[in-house]
């Protein structure tokens, strides 16, 4: 599949799966120096790029493990969503969930986007549900002890 990214920045980097059977690929941050994020805090990281959806395609922005796992770095809001019809820069709200301040570089990977199909459901109102085994069970609801 062809994904049209526009280049915003000078040296931004389009994003690379980094194996063969990658689903992420991954995306750079594009600053001109390094950028410090403080215990709590969340950055807006720019990538220097945009990109051109097919309608039918989401871009999921989630983090890359390493970062999340060793640095605890990871998107503010879990999943970023990139709708087709988006067309400005992507950002990555990135947030310190450590103890420690942590450094981004120019042009470190800071987290991966993952292009997938989604589709547009129709909400009717209904008077009553179908009738499951669950029901109304929620969080917990359906674990053996």
């Amino acid at each position: 599949m062809n994904i049209p990214m526009q280049i915003l920045r000078p040296g931004a980097q389009l994003p690379v799966y980094s194996s063969e059977q990658a689903a992420g690929a991954d995306l750079r941050a594009w600053l001109e120096a390094p950028l410090t994020i403080q215990p709590g805090e969340t950055a807006m990281i720019p990538t220097g790029l945009a990109m051109a959806l097919p309608v039918g395609y989401v871009g999921l922005i989630y983090a890359r493990s390493g970062l999340a796992a060793k640095r605890g770095l990871a998107p503010a809001n879990k999943v970023g969503v990139i709708d087709p019809d988006y067309r400005g820069e992507l950002l990555v709200s990135l947030h310190n969930h450590g103890k420690t301040a942590q450094m981004i570089e120019p042009n470190e990977r800071i987290a991966q986007l993952v292009i997938t199909p989604y589709i547009t459901a129709d909400f009717t109102p209904a008077v009553t549900l179908d009738e499951t085994a669950r029901g109304a069970g929620g969080y917990g609801s359906t674990g053996r002890e």
